[in-house]
């Protein structure tokens, strides 16, 4: 139900994707695979895969070279993601977890204002690299790029959640 209609005319009602993640702070790698290693079989995907590659590094992300040894030979566009600024999906919307309104009540921190990457500290940014393959031909392009806006939003609010729980999980 969550994919848009073009997708669904072509995915049968019951698969799944199995996940699998190798977390090793400060470094993580994510990979959701159809057919290929043994990580799980889709009859109808045969050759679709999401690889996604972590870096937290202290700084504001102005590393532009984190990955250049891991994606060297890959085509690459960068994407920012500013958790305070950026528009997320409407029916994923709360107030209680919107950075330019939540001020933590252990930290301190919040209230995410315009220029906030330049004003507050400790900032820790996490870069990541998603590669998504779609070897279908005639929908390669279209599903490639809804999986990216896909995970965008996901990231987005993944890391929007992330600051505002800050006082559920700080000091445990």
């Amino acid at each position: 139900s969550k994919l848009p209609s073009w997708a669904r005319a072509v995915v049968p009602k019951i698969f799944y994707v199995t996940e699998k993640a190798w977390n090793y702070y400060p470094y993580t790698i994510t990979g959701k695979e159809c057919g290929r290693n043994d990580c799980c079989f889709c009859s109808f995907l045969p050759k679709f895969s999401i690889h996604i590659e972590t870096k937290y590094e202290d700084n504001k992300g102005s590393n532009d070279s984190i990955f250049d040894k891991e994606a060297k030979d890959l085509e690459r566009e960068v994407c920012f993601i500013d958790i305070a600024s950026d528009e997320i999906p409407e029916r994923y919307y709360k107030e209680s977890e919107d950075p330019k309104y939540f001020k933590s009540q252990k930290t301190g921190r919040g209230q995410l204002k315009e220029g906030w990457r330049e004003t507050h500290q400790p900032i820790m940014c996490s870069y990541k690299l998603v590669t998504v393959k779609f070897e279908v031909w005639g929908l390669q392009t279209r599903v490639e790029q809804f999986v990216h806006k896909v995970v965008r939003d996901i990231l987005l609010i993944g890391h929007r959640q992330a600051f505002a729980w800050v006082d559920e999980w700080y000091g445990e």
